[in-house]
């Protein structure tokens, strides 16, 4: 979108600067966003798209610029006033309360309300909101039992429902099914043929090309581009993004697995609620095999890693690993048997926030040479390890010594992955291990993937992301409902019904494999 000289965009933001220990997170950011316009925001992990959008949504405030929205200068020292503003922000980690209603979480925190609000009313509002977005959700659900696809429908309608008329979507199709994924898009272009305006952050450029009319691309917390969507290309964007030429698929060799390294037999597990989360799962993952596992995130992905790697109790069936029957041992107990994990919640289970991202680095290899001796530690072999893990997976950290709390998601991911890569046995069990990374990022990990299929290690590879699956797995197994629902070589998978099993829908043609 071009603008006229006379034209106010809906939102300026004018030389917005703002830094965290070590790291400057914007550098004098002009932002402008017109009425009826969704705008994509790319970079690379740790270049500010976040902390943009978070000082625009009330949660940080900058240390320098100005933020206009409707041509006023605005004093936005809250989510509350960005939301008088009608500014929302959908986050990629839902804001919801499980255990209430969708039309409790709709209008939880909503300034205004009587002390006993008219929930006949919301209701209403809700089902007439769903039917204008065709974002039908059930408003006397409680959140626990929705899809993580309805779950930000309600996210979403809850920003609507609040009169919001910029919303900032980040990550937003990062737990969709394709289908779902099409559905979102429609309801972008709906608020925009009603004059609302948009700002999604993302690194999937197919996202960028179909939602966005204008692309801004950051770096190191600077704009270094900004371009119609219509005058760019994927290629092109991933190129100024990174600085090089990006490979959209990643080149591997034949398939060809040797002996059983990972093997379930009937498994069942339960989740925190004791529910069913795991229903009889049975497969196996070769040594220089890929096994990807399709899903929405819910359906039992997290539980079959958990179970694999020791965190959480299979109550039935069993499990081994190198024909050694490892059912419920200890987590440490696995470790020892070569199982290297990167967990989905990289905060609460992967990484130590208040611990230096050297430490963190050190966490699987501290028990032995070279970095102790017996029962110390040698803090100069820690660092020299940490310098080596930080150049050889581009972990942008002021220091090793730097905390890891203040780096960037992507950089707290990156520390992660080498961390495990670099101590894999013989299987790795990795779970959305680029979610939240940038594109040249995304590469090197696929590329470290393959690598150890290569090198005869067995990888379990969950992901929701059909594209990263077909151009990394050998094998492609779906789950939905704690239920393995197909199995399939990943060379000649199709997309779509790939897509309906993730959705619980019935597809033909694939036989599961034994």
């Amino acid at each position: 979108m071009e603008y006229s000289a006379s034209e106010t965009p809906l939102v300026e933001m004018r030389g917005i600067c703002k830094s965290f220990p070590g790291v400057q997170a914007s550098d004098d950011v002009y932002l402008r966003l017109g009425r009826g316009e969704v705008l994509a925001l790319l970079g690379e992990n740790g270049a500010g798209k976040s902390t943009l959008m978070n000082i625009l949504s009330g949660l940080y405030r900058q240390d320098a610029g100005e933020v206009y929205v409707r041509g006023v200068l605005a004093d936005i020292r809250s989510p509350r006033d960005a939301a008088a503003l009608g500014i929302g922000m959908v986050h990629q980690n839902f804001m919801l309360v499980d255990t209430m209603t969708v039309a409790e979480n709709v209008v939880l925190g909503m300034p205004g309300l009587p002390f006993v609000p008219d929930m006949a009313a919301v209701r209403k509002s809700i089902v007439e909101l769903g039917q204008r977005y065709n974002m039908n959700v059930d408003p006397d659900a409680y959140i626990w039992q929705l899809s993580v696809g309805e779950q930000q429908r309600v996210e979403i309608l809850k920003q609507l429902y609040r009169n919001a008329e910029i919303l900032v979507l980040d990550e937003p199709t990062a737990v969709l099914t394709p289908q779902e994924s099409q559905e979102l898009n429609l309801v972008v272009g709906r608020m925009r043929d009603e004059g609302k305006s948009a700002v999604f952050i993302t690194h999937k450029m197919d996202e960028v090309m179909a939602f966005s009319d204008r692309v801004m691309v950051l770096r190191k917390g600077k704009v270094v581009a900004e371009k119609l969507t219509g005058e760019t290309d994927p290629k092109d964007l991933a190129r100024v993004m990174v600085g090089r030429e990006v490979l959209f698929r990643v080149e591997k060799g034949a398939f060809s697995p040797g002996a059983v390294v990972l093997e379930l037999r009937d498994v069942r597990a339960e989740d925190e609620r004791g529910l069913p989360a795991l229903r009889d799962v049975s497969l196996i993952v070769r040594s220089g095999e890929i096994l990807g596992i399709a899903g929405v995130a819910g359906n039992g992905q997290r539980e079959l890693s958990e179970v694999i790697t020791g965190l959480r109790p299979a109550i039935a069936g069993g499990i081994s690993i190198n024909c050694v029957d490892t059912t419920n041992r200890t987590p440490l107990q696995i470790i020892r048997s070569g199982v290297s994990h990167i967990p989905s919640d990289r905060i609460a289970v992967g990484a130590v926030g208040d611990m230096s991202v050297a430490n963190n680095l050190a966490m699987k290899d501290y028990r032995s040479a070279p970095i102790s001796r017996g029962i110390l530690l040698l803090p100069r072999r820690i660092l020299e390890f940490a310098r080596r893990m930080i150049g050889q997976f581009n972990i942008a950290t002021p220091s090793p010594e730097t905390r890891v709390k203040f780096l960037s998601g992507g950089n707290i991911q990156k520390t992660i992955l080498a961390r495990e890569i670099e101590s894999c046995g013989s299987l790795l069990v990795a779970v959305y291990p680029s979610r939240g990374l940038d594109i040249g990022a995304t590469e090197a990990v696929r590329k470290e993937l393959v690598a150890q299929r290569d090198a005869g290690k067995a990888v379990l590879l969950v992901s929701e992301d059909i594209d990263e699956l077909l151009s990394v797995a050998d094998t492609i197994a779906v789950m939905y409902d704690g239920r393995i629902v197909g199995v399939m070589p990943a060379l000649g998978a199709d997309t779509e019904e790939i897509g309906l099993l993730m959705a619980g829908m019935e597809a033909t043609g694939k036989e599961a494999r034994s």
